[in-house]
């Protein structure tokens, strides 16, 4: 999708930080972090939300990553929170599926 920020992240005309990379999903960190480390897991594919979802393999994927990320950032053994937020109403900024992966001492929401 064009118009869609993730998508673009995704087919590179949006440049970020790519912290993994896979036939699937990637991760990135969040441009407003709301913990000292806040990284988004997103499919490749456009799915607008977790009401769109139909291959529940890919949501365990996302928390499979989620772990390693987690790994990754030290944080692994310390704790940390997942989210993934659905529709508007429900929080959900970005009409892209995506898995907030939050840890560090500031954690909000």
């Amino acid at each position: 999708m064009d118009n869609c920020v993730f998508c673009r992240i995704v087919n590179g005309t949006n440049p970020t930080e790519i912290l993994f990379k896979n036939e699937k999903l990637i991760a990135f960190p969040d441009l407003h972090p709301r913990a000292p480390i806040h990284i988004l897991i997103i499919p490749k594919q456009h799915i607008r939300s977790l009401n769109d979802l139909e291959d529940g393999q890919l949501i365990v994927d996302m928390i499979a990553t989620a772990k390693q990320v987690a790994k990754d950032q030290g944080i692994y053994d310390k704790g940390y929170k997942l989210v993934i937020n659905t529709g508007s109403e429900g929080g959900q900024v970005i009409q892209h599926l995506h898995m907030h992966l939050l840890g560090g001492k500031r954690m909000e929401g």
